[in-house]
């Protein structure tokens, strides 16, 4: 259990699980775009260079297609590149060496090679337009070979990240942009740190893993289950907090790992309420939300009273406008919605 009293942002506990890790094995270093005397487009390798140096600390030129082949081949040869990349909207660039290399490796090899790399990947919309927006955590969760992990909590990122680096084979780690804690030198990104106090999670100072697959029951409750990742694991227990006022009970569940998942503690919660709500930012055409809805309806369809509700973006791109962007993307009240939608639409019992 995390320690009391000692506070860490999102982007503070990345830094620290890093900073431990490469001090623990000189096999690992960093890998990508500014991270260096910039300290990454988001401020989480800022420092790291100073301690380590330009060696373990690597910049690159904007090429995501050459540095990500970069790492395969080092991870390959024995070392542990973490890699960053500025935005999760520039993965595709690299797809070649993530999909075709990275993923395939130990399956084509019969287990001789691993490729021991993570990629970290800032995820989500935050007010900068449709290249730079995207939640693209699904495409991965399509790739056999890939481990695919989404803290949403200053604890689960240090410990997540730390375990993602010990893994023997490549973990992509998607980190929403609005959740690091702290002003983007890049721009002008309003951070959730400090309107949601569930995000202020005690992070001990000493080394910690947090296995994969092991999902977090956020809130308990009784009455409806609401799945969420990232954010939207933060806007669903702002709504969970309001509506028990109403004395509705809301379960919120964190799955934390998408690849694994941990379907058995999302099972058993639908078992308890009978009811589910699915949040995630991406699109809702076969998104993060189709695949969890779809599984629950597949292995619990008995254990369900309402139909499943899914809350997701809408089918476009991010806008840029603030105004349009918050049309397209899921909010607190769709959260609401959906869990009213669910309430009401319940039957008295699961079919026996």
């Amino acid at each position: 259990m995390a320690e009391q009293g000692r506070f860490l942002t999102y982007a503070e506990a990345l830094r620290e699980a890093m900073a431990q890790e490469m001090r623990r094995d000189p096999r690992v270093f960093l890998l990508g775009e500014d991270i260096g005397a910039f300290g990454g487009p988001f401020g989480v390798t800022a420092g790291l260079l100073e301690e380590f140096g330009p060696e373990r600390v690597r910049d690159t030129p904007i090429a995501e297609a050459g540095f990500f082949g970069l790492a395969v081949g080092a991870a390959m040869g024995g070392m542990r590149p973490v890699v960053e990349v500025q935005y999760s909207d520039f993965l595709p660039s690299a797809m070649d060496a993530i999909v075709n290399a990275a993923a395939k490796m130990r399956f084509m090899s019969a287990g001789v090679w691993g490729v021991p790399m993570v990629i970290r990947a800032p995820t989500g919309a935050s007010n900068r337009g449709p290249t730079h927006s995207q939640s693209l955590e699904p495409w991965f969760m399509n790739v056999p070979g890939l481990k695919v992990v989404c803290p949403s909590t200053p604890y689960d990122a240090k410990g997540l990240l730390t375990q993602a680096i010990q893994d023997e084979d490549p973990v992509l780690c998607f980190e929403h942009r609005m959740l690091y804690g702290s002003r983007s030198p890049g721009g002008s990104m309003k951070s959730a740190w400090g309107e949601m106090e569930s995000l202020q999670t005690p992070v001990p100072e000493e080394p910690y893993t947090v296995p994969f697959g092991q999902a977090a029951v956020r809130r308990q409750g009784s009455d409806v289950t609401v799945v969420a990742t990232l954010l939207m694991v933060h806007k669903s227990l702002r709504v969970a907090k309001e509506l028990a006022l109403q004395g509705v009970e809301v379960e919120v569940i964190d799955p934390r790992t998408l690849v694994p998942l941990d379907k058995g503690t999302i099972l058993e919660s639908v078992a308890k309420t009978g009811r589910l709500v699915v949040a995630a930012e991406g699109p809702k055409t076969s998104g993060l939300t189709a695949e969890i809805a779809a599984f629950v309806a597949e292995e619990g369809f008995d254990l369900l009273q309402a139909p499943i509700q899914r809350i997701a973006s809408l089918d476009s791109p991010v806008p840029l406008a603030t105004i349009a962007e918050r049309f397209v993307l899921p909010g607190e009240a769709d959260v609401r919605m959906a869990i009213e939608a669910v309430l009401r639409r319940s039957r008295p019992d699961p079919i026996d």
